[in-house]
């Protein structure tokens, strides 16, 4: 898989502020979706959406349905991760007779966009908040900008650094399988907790 082409945002304190709101009710969302994947053992992103999209548009009526979309994805993700990394403490294969963890995502788990909830043209950055879009005007090297042509685009993800927000866009040439688990070599995420319902396994961060 090529690399993520990474883009720092260079944001005003506002725009910080709403980053951080989208950020946390993003996480809230996920942690509202962990219990089921806990109880039911399913996972599965298409399966979890018909469980649970309705609810959560519910319970959480400021967040976008596309963005509620995303943030199931993210659960179905990082469960992959934390039940399917051969080298987790987790790993449902190895300790198929355990009951499942519970996962918490932390403030600073990533927030996953999408063509609906982000866009990028000309050089112009729309992406997707709570209170509106907000758009950043930015300047791609042109091997970057080709790549945006060539390649197809699988994940855009909004991440916290020491430098700031920064969105990465993880692109992969056009022959490569949609569907390959590409995630359970990724490295162990760590902005999950992982509570094990096992008392001989104790609570986890994974990293």
């Amino acid at each position: 898989m090529n690399s993520p082409l990474h883009l720092l945002l260079n944001t005003s304190p506002e725009q910080t502020a709403r980053l951080e709101a989208l950020q946390l009710a993003f996480a809230e969302v996920c942690n509202a979706l962990a219990p089921l994947v806990q109880q039911t053992r399913c996972w599965n992103r298409v399966t979890l959406h018909h469980i649970a999209y309705h609810d959560l548009r519910q319970r959480f009526p400021q967040i976008g349905s596309q963005m509620v979309c995303n943030a199931i994805y993210s659960v179905s993700r990082t469960c992959r991760v934390v039940l399917q990394h051969p080298d987790s403490p987790f790993n449902v294969a190895r300790y198929p007779e355990r009951p499942l963890p519970l996962l918490q995502f932390l403030p600073s788990a990533p927030v996953y966009f999408d063509r609906h909830t982000l866009s990028l043209k000309d050089g112009l950055l729309s992406m997707y908040t709570l209170d509106g879009r907000m758009r950043f005007q930015l300047s791609l090297k042109a091997e970057d900008e080709l790549r945006f042509h060539q390649e197809r685009l699988r994940e855009i993800v909004l991440a916290r650094t020491p430098q700031g927000y920064q969105l990465s866009f993880c692109l992969v040439m056009a022959e490569e399988d949609e569907e390959r688990p590409a995630d359970l070599a990724a490295e162990m995420p760590e902005y999950v907790l992982v509570h094990s319902a096992d008392p001989e396994v104790a609570p986890a961060g994974l990293s």
